[in-house]
């Protein structure tokens, strides 16, 4: 009679590697649903005078912001013009922001609790980060995209690192601000994830750069999605200045 058991030790032992993958993506999931999926419960009522208020606002402030990006994108790196060029385009989009009307920091719902997001953002900026990094090592190799990224890393090559890293960090809080802040909120119930996302990139088309365009679809998708789910700019903001950051310290190593 021949034994069960080796049978069965072998069936579990190739179960075993598809159960910690079931188990691992099921985690993943679990951590990525409040953040981008599950919308909470809020109650962001405007009038009808405070919603053509915040457009127009909104709108004034789009135009504004779109031309301070393309001059600032317009000089040459190294050129001291282009920082109080890149930190007025900040404070256009934060003063928009403020100006259209309340903004709200958002929720996500974890184990049944309403929280802030904070751990969970900054672990989605990292993930897009690592997508972009592994992108970056086939765009090198390809010499009008990588003629484009260097473009935009010529910036901090060029200048001081540490102040690019301030320019960077401030507009990317004011980015959301603006976009996931005021800009979302005064699109309205009808598609603004897309809406938000291709406003985005339109507005990043007048810096003169497609890499930079691109970047922007899918970083203005993502964020795009947590304001959506969490009713707030929290977790848009962390997410963006965590991408934005990594991608400053970590690409030039890839470009040199």
């Amino acid at each position: 009679m021949t034994s069960s058991v080796p049978d069965d030790d072998a069936r579990t032992r190739a179960a075993g590697p598809t159960s910690r993958r079931l188990r691992l993506r099921e985690r993943a999931v679990e951590v990525v649903r409040p953040v981008l999926i599950d919308k909470v419960e809020r109650d962001h009522r405007q009038s009808d005078a405070q919603f053509l208020r915040r457009r127009i606002v909104v709108a004034l402030t789009l135009v504004v912001g779109a031309t301070l990006l393309g001059l600032s994108f317009s000089t040459v790196p190294g050129d001291p013009a282009f920082y109080p060029l890149t930190f007025g385009l900040a404070a256009t989009w934060v003063v928009g922001s403020l100006a259209s009307g309340p903004l709200h920091l958002g929720y996500i719902v974890f184990r049944s609790r309403m929280r802030r997001p904070i751990v969970t953002p900054i672990v989605v900026g990292l993930l897009l980060a690592a997508m972009f990094v592994v992108g970056g090592l086939v765009t090198r190799e390809i010499p009008v995209l990588a003629r484009f990224t260097n473009d935009v890393l010529g910036y901090a090559k060029a200048g001081s690192i540490w102040l690019v890293a301030l320019v960077t960090l401030v507009n990317g809080v004011a980015e959301e601000l603006f976009f996931r802040g005021a800009l979302f909120a005064a699109i309205g119930v009808w598609h603004p994830v897309l809406i938000s996302t291709v406003l985005y990139a339109v507005a990043t088309v007048a810096g003169g750069n497609p890499v930079l365009v691109f970047a922007a679809a899918i970083l203005g998708l993502v964020t795009g999605l947590q304001r959506r789910a969490g009713g707030g700019v929290l977790a848009p903001i962390l997410t963006h200045v965590t991408w934005s950051m990594t991608m400053l310290l970590v690409l030039p190593y890839i470009f040199r």
